[in-house]
């Protein structure tokens, strides 16, 4: 089978961002991970660290078979039935077959690879990250062989009575104001309410006659003289 072409623009872009996200420590981590729990080598190359890579990866993956046999040793006594054909389809019927597994075991869709991300090299991180999805479910299911990667969450379902769901309607959130503040506890309906909360009787009788400047004063300039209609100087000086 050809391989795909290489991409340019966006396509190259976006390829170059997937596989900076690759990680070969995380690679050795599932590799031997599925080493040990099919108990054979994931590829003929055996070397060091320097050797990791997308492409050897895909290599040891791309027939799917070594994939569907962690299936089988995990989710045992269920078994997939893979090929060994070097047929194209037929290594893409594996995969698929390993992918569909895994979801019928449990692992969520939306953590599950395509089958052009492994067998094009499109996307080998997501692969990585499929098979540490497996390894937490394995780990929760039960799965007693080697582990990968902390086990999965267990839901917490609570369940309330029906007393208990009704005693909840009758709390007023704080969203909702309070009446535990200031209150127009004491004032008479209609009365103003004044920024200290002093009633009109308490107050000063010697404040209530005086005129705040702010409604003008009658201590300053005044017309007193003036007669009715005459021209007022600007000094305020009869003419």
């Amino acid at each position: 089978m050809a391989s795909r072409p290489v991409g340019y623009g966006l396509t190259a872009e976006i390829k170059g961002k997937m596989d900076a996200k690759y990680e070969n420590d995380k690679e050795q981590e599932v590799r031997l991970w599925i080493e040990s729990v099919i108990k054979e080598p994931l590829d003929k190359t055996v070397g060091s660290h320097e050797n990791l890579g997308p492409k050897r990866f895909q290599a040891a993956l791309k027939d799917g078979i070594k994939l569907c046999k962690l299936a089988n040793v995990i989710m045992s006594p269920s078994k997939v039935k893979y090929n060994e054909s070097q047929l194209p389809f037929k290594q893409m019927e594996n995969i698929n077959l390993f992918l569909k597994a895994c979801e019928t075991y449990g692992v969520a869709k939306t953590d599950l690879f395509q089958t052009v991300n492994l067998y094009e090299n499109q996307n080998l991180w997501q692969v990585i990250l499929t098979i540490y999805a497996l390894g937490r479910k394995a780990q929760l299911k039960g799965y007693a062989g080697p582990t990968l990667g902390p086990k999965e969450a267990q839901k917490n379902v609570r369940d309330f009575t029906e007393e208990q769901l009704n005693a909840g309607q009758t709390v007023i959130g704080l969203q909702m104001g309070t009446n535990k503040l200031a209150s127009q506890k004491g004032m008479s309906f209609g009365a103003t309410r004044h920024i200290a909360d002093i009633q009109v009787d308490e107050a000063s009788k010697e404040g209530q006659a005086v005129i705040g400047l702010q409604m003008g004063s009658n201590q300053g300039a005044n017309q007193s003289g003036l007669n009715f209609g005459k021209s007022r100087g600007i000094l305020g000086a009869d003419k």
